[in-house]
């Protein structure tokens, strides 16, 4: 048996940990080939076969993962050790985020500039996906969402504003036409703007007052997953609208929306930055997380100021 290469083993792990060749290579920004020369040198130093390659999936011999549970505790303390380095070198490498679109558009400009700015050998990939995904099998170091969303084995830490809402409104010509709704229900009686996700699921516009809540299904002449088209169709005039605040604030203080139904407007919490639980966490995404927490607790002192 030769002594085996130590960047082989902990690629045969990362392997294991993702559960394949090809998600393994994104986490580790090589190719999938590479990944696999590397493995298969393994095997041949041991002298033993460590994976089983079907076409559709790849798991342990029964030796590789005898080994690797014996191995694991050693990568672990490697990993650490080099992790530790971060607090006197500068981290480098790519951060990877999968993000909401209303995250992207109204969150993340607040914070990149910044970090990046700290941290110039830091680069960051932001992919738009208003679906929830796995996102460490897609490739991602970590992604932003709500937290009803959030899995309850990740790590979630806050971005952006902790209180957020649901705002209904609609342009001067749509309500001198049509009248102004007075409680949800009237909503029935009005031509709504409605919301279908990427999945295919129908957003349904929820309500909540005294701890009263009403959900009222969109029914209307539009129905989109372009939040754009939905907002430019509320400024014509074509009906009712109801979405995040954000999209509608300077539209709101123009005068080119009214608000309607504010009593009745869904205040929630704001979004979570999350990821799986990683002794070693990615230089990277350990700045960013840093960074936002150093960013709230300012946050929090000019509050208290």
């Amino acid at each position: 048996m030769r002594q085996p290469n130590l960047t082989d083993v902990a690629l045969f792990a990362a392997v294991v940990d993702a559960g394949g060749f090809r998600v393994a290579a994104q986490q580790r920004g090589m190719s999938a080939s590479s990944i696999s020369d590397c493995v298969r040198r393994l095997e041949r130093d041991l002298g033993v076969r460590l994976l089983n390659r079907t076409t559709r999936s790849v798991f342990p011999t029964e030796v590789g993962a005898r080994l690797l549970e014996r191995l694991r505790p050693a990568l672990e303390e490697i990993g650490a050790a080099l992790g530790d380095l971060d607090d006197v070198l500068q981290p480098v490498g790519t951060l990877r985020l999968n993000v909401p679109v209303p995250v992207a558009r109204f969150v993340l400009p607040r914070l990149i500039p910044t970090f990046l700015q700290r941290h110039p050998g830091i680069n960051v990939e932001v992919a738009m996906d208003n679906t929830f995904i796995d996102v460490i099998a897609a490739g991602f170091d970590a992604g932003v969402r709500y937290e009803e969303s959030l899995a309850k084995d990740m790590i979630a830490v806050p971005i952006g504003p902790r209180r957020q809402r649901f705002v209904a409104a609609a342009a001067p010509s749509y309500l001198r036409k049509h009248g102004e709704p007075r409680h949800p229900r009237d909503l029935l009686n009005h031509r709504m703007i409605g919301h279908r996700f990427e999945s295919g699921k129908l957003g349904v516009w929820e309500f909540e007052k005294d701890g009263a809540i009403v959900r009222v299904p969109p029914q209307g002449p539009l129905l989109t997953s372009s939040q754009d088209l939905e907002v430019g169709s509320a400024v014509g005039g074509v009906g009712i609208i109801y979405t995040f605040e954000e999209y509608l604030r300077p539209l709101l203080d123009r005068g080119e929306l009214a608000p309607v139904l504010q009593d009745w407007w869904q205040a929630f919490n704001g979004p979570y930055l999350y990821y799986n639980d990683r002794r070693h966490m990615p230089s990277p995404l350990r700045a960013f997380v840093n960074f936002l927490r150093e960013e709230a607790e300012q946050s929090a002192n000019a509050n208290i100021c």
